[in-house]
C-alpha cells in the first residue's frame, strides 16, 4: 500500500475554479482499480501555534493506493489526461510525496 500527498500550487486567486474541476474528477479516480482513498483538502485555520501558515493558493490531495502499479495506472488514465488539459492555466506546479507505511 502507498500513501500519496500531492501538493498543487494554484494560480493566485483561482483555487475555487480548480476545486470545481477537481470535484468532477474525484468519482472517476475513486472508481479506479486499486484506489483506496482520494480527496482534496485545504489548509484549516486553527489556533495551533506549530501549524504552518495557511496557504490560500494550495490544494492538497490525500491519496491511498493498493500498489505502485495502481498508482502508475492512475497517472496514465484517460480522465487524468483530460483533467490536466482542463486545468492548464490554473495549476502552476504539482509535487508528490509517495510514502509507504512504516
Amino acid at each position: 500500500m502507498l500513501h500519496v500527498i500531492a501538493t498543487i500550487e494554484v494560480a493566485a486567486g483561482r483555487r475555487a475554479e480548480l476545486l470545481a474541476e477537481f470535484h468532477r474528477l474525484v468519482p472517476l479516480v475513486r472508481a479506479e482499480e486499486g484506489c483506496i482513498e482520494y480527496g482534496p483538502a485545504v489548509d484549516a485555520v486553527t489556533p495551533i501555534a506549530v501549524q504552518a501558515p495557511v496557504r490560500p493558493d494550495v490544494l492538497m490531495v490525500v491519496e491511498k493506493w493498493a500498489s505502485l502499479e495502481a498508482l502508475q495506472a492512475h497517472s496514465k488514465a484517460p480522465h487524468m489526461a483530460e483533467y490536466r488539459q482542463r486545468v492548464v492555466g490554473l495549476v502552476q506546479r504539482v509535487t508528490l510525496q509517495i510514502l509507504e507505511p512504516a
